[in-house]
């Protein structure tokens, strides 16, 4: 092709347009955008805002530069001045755009080639828009791909026509992934930036971890259970909280199933690495509080509605499983419950509030109560 044929281009939308699957304007458009860039590379200059006009009738192609009426010219790429515009236009004023037409007909062998580039990368990207399109209504659901390559910091998952990426951010920790295996991911999101579209996949957010459990627990889907909410660091831990809408259905029983069947359902996908705890919801904030710290017994809680926080007071024993590792389990029950948690041990409490000399009568009342 070592000139750019208008009349060739314009029989190409159409075969372009069936072997790609895409509207034709979308070709014509994108065949539009090549010429525009040729026609800059031939005769105009870098800045120009050029753009061009194909007509698939009788297979011509107009140019307009287009030029803004300014009243001393910076750059004649981009800028025209007055009496120049008016010879034009007569009603040209200031801050007005006005256009020049070209009639194109061929373009160099440079020219045919930026134009080649042109189309088959646009062409690329409005193939992925479309097959990107379709994912849209799947976004919130969980889909199986296969991965496709392990980079540091993202995993490439194929799934079906379109392929997605998994980044670190989103990845299971500890998890490994080996090119060719089938997994599940979450697809979060269409990130579009100037790389084209990008569909966003995950597996280390909470939805996935509730979509799991929805196709394990039938009784998600009757109303009868709901999650009021989870908070997850994965692979390590996830809480989740459970309410019953109907009396006498055990809200935590039916998610961790006979056995535990239902939850080590959910454990064989996430890796068994990860806890999950299911804890009870509760409206009252208190009790709601003392569930999420499970399994640690809590002996007071102390709550600052107003600033959504609450000092909680467990035994001395009790402290390190309240904490959790590297102050997980506390971490967790504070983004579950919205309250910043704040764990201090009950006897050091106390002794604080009395006086030293009564050291001695506590001593006797911990043995009496020893005794009862």
């Amino acid at each position: 092709m070592e000139d750019l044929n208008i009349k060739q281009l314009t029989l190409a939308v159409r075969t372009i347009a069936e072997e790609k699957n895409l509207p034709e304007e979308t070709v014509l458009s994108v065949i539009e955008q090549a010429i525009a860039a040729a026609w800059r590379r031939d005769n105009g200059e870098r800045d120009q805002d050029v753009r061009a006009e194909l007509n698939v009738n009788d297979g011509t192609a107009k140019v307009y530069v287009q030029r803004e009426v300014v009243e001393v010219v910076g750059s004649d790429a981009v800028e025209v001045s007055l009496e120049d515009a008016k010879k034009q236009n007569k009603d040209a004023k200031l801050g007005d755009i006005v256009e020049e037409m070209h009639e194109v007909t061929s373009f160099g062998r440079v020219a045919a080639q930026t134009a080649k580039q042109v189309v088959l990368q646009r062409l690329r990207e409005a193939e992925r828009e479309v097959v990107l399109e379709e994912f849209e209504d799947k976004i919130g659901t969980v889909v199986t791909g296969v991965v496709q390559r392990v980079e540091p910091r993202v995993v490439r998952v194929e799934l079906g026509k379109a392929n997605g990426i998994l980044p670190q951010s989103e990845q299971i920790q500890g998890e490994f992934y080996s090119v060719g295996s089938r997994i599940k991911v979450f697809i979060k999101d269409i990130e579009r930036d100037n790389r084209g579209p990008q569909l966003i996949l995950s597996r280390g957010n909470e939805a996935f971890v509730e979509y799991l459990f929805r196709q394990e627990v039938p009784e998600m889907d009757t109303g009868a259970v709901e999650i009021k909410g989870i908070a997850r660091e994965a692979g390590r831990r996830t809480k989740l909280a459970v309410a019953s809408t109907v009396p006498g259905v055990d809200p935590v029983g039916t998610f961790v199933g006979g056995h535990g069947t239902r939850v080590n359902a959910v454990m064989n996908e996430i890796g068994d690495q990860e806890k999950i705890d299911i804890v009870t919801f509760d409206e009252n904030i208190d009790s709601y509080i003392r569930n999420a710290l499970s399994p640690a017994e809590v002996v007071k809680v102390e709550i600052d509605k107003d600033a959504k926080s609450a000092k909680v007071f467990v035994s001395e024993d009790q402290q390190s499983i309240a904490i959790g590792r590297g102050g997980q389990n506390v971490r967790l029950a504070s983004r579950l419950t919205g309250y910043e948690l704040d764990i201090e041990t009950a006897t050091a409490k106390s002794a604080e509030k009395k006086p030293r000399k009564n050291i001695e009568e506590d001593l006797f009342s911990a043995i009496e109560s020893q005794g009862e």
